[in-house]
């Protein structure tokens, strides 16, 4: 079989070695070289001729990690690598995914192309923003839903008194997968904002009274929304108010929001290192899901069976 090497770009290392040591292979030798005026230059500093290379690095703020993953895929794509797989735990910019005013981009797209052009062959990643996105790639994308991890761990906990929520109107798909899992009721926030990251208004749509409501997101980042929509949903009755957000952006205000804020819990993955500290944070690894998935593509196992009921 191919002999597989793992590299990590510098701002993941941390979730890479974990995903290494799950998979029982050594993080690959890869060194950052930066000139004066910052300038980067990845060397991978062990021989990936004819191997399958997976190159671990979330794209998250500020955006040399994204150009480093790219100039990672062309250093390996020039060492002879046989295929290479992106490991892109939080797919950065994945909010852009579609032209909602007037002469703006679509980023989303634009990152898909720039991968393909760079030479990946096959991008992983989890819980992208908008489920569509996956049609922006002409290359196999393997997307993995954090929902393997978090089910898992809610079936540990009391659900009996407990109500799903959306923060959203755009996330009611994601928390109705978690309503019906759980065989649980669901609500809906309505909210519209006047400005990006600064939310107007919201509505609650559905009966929270006397219930322990947990709200599901892909994305928290100032975490306007999901600390609006737990102080609303309290004032509406709720017992407790949890959350569920895969990549914990955080940015802003966000830690102060949230402490601030009548959210019991927030419960992330490891997708985004935090860059502070919050009593009320609880981090979840996704290691062993992408180490599997990652030994899964390498012998051309199915990925599916790593989701919740695949």
């Amino acid at each position: 079989m191919v002999k597989v090497k793992i590299f990590s770009g510098q701002e993941s290392i941390y979730l890479a070695e974990e995903i290494a040591d799950f998979y029982g292979h050594p993080l690959g030798k890869c060194k950052l070289q930066k000139f004066k005026d910052g300038e980067m230059q990845p060397v991978i500093q062990e021989s990936v001729r004819g191997c399958y290379v997976f190159l671990i690095q979330s794209t998250f703020a500020p955006a040399d990690n994204m150009l480093e993953l790219f100039l990672m895929i062309d250093a390996a794509k020039r060492a002879s690598a046989e295929y290479i797989t992106v490991v892109i735990p939080f797919f950065g910019y994945a909010r852009q995914d579609r032209k909602d005013k007037p002469r703006v981009p679509i980023s989303a797209k634009l990152i898909a192309n720039l991968l393909e052009t760079a030479g990946a062959n096959r991008v992983m990643t989890m819980d992208f923003h908008a489920d569509q996105i996956q049609g922006f790639f002409d290359i196999p994308v393997d997307h993995l839903k954090s929902e393997a991890i978090y089910m898992p761990y809610l079936e540990k906990q009391n659900l009996s008194n407990v109500t799903f929520a959306s923060p959203d109107v755009g996330g009611v798909k994601r928390a109705r997968t978690y309503a019906k899992h759980f065989t649980r009721p669901l609500v809906i926030c309505d909210k519209y904002r006047k400005r990006a990251n600064e939310v107007a208004g919201m509505t609650v749509i559905g009966d929270v009274e006397g219930a322990d409501v947990i709200l599901v997101d892909d994305i928290v980042d100032t975490a306007g929304t999901l600390c609006r929509a737990a102080d609303i949903i309290i004032d509406k009755g709720a017992k407790s108010v949890r959350a569920l957000c895969t990549h914990p952006v955080l940015s802003g205000d966000a830690y102060k929001n949230i402490e601030n804020s009548k959210l019991k819990e927030l419960i992330v993955c490891d997708t985004i290192p935090l860059r502070g500290k919050s009593k009320k944070i609880k981090v979840l690894s996704s290691a062993k899901l992408f180490s599997k998935a990652i030994r899964n593509t390498h012998e051309h196992r199915s990925i599916s069976a790593l989701f919740v009921g695949g």
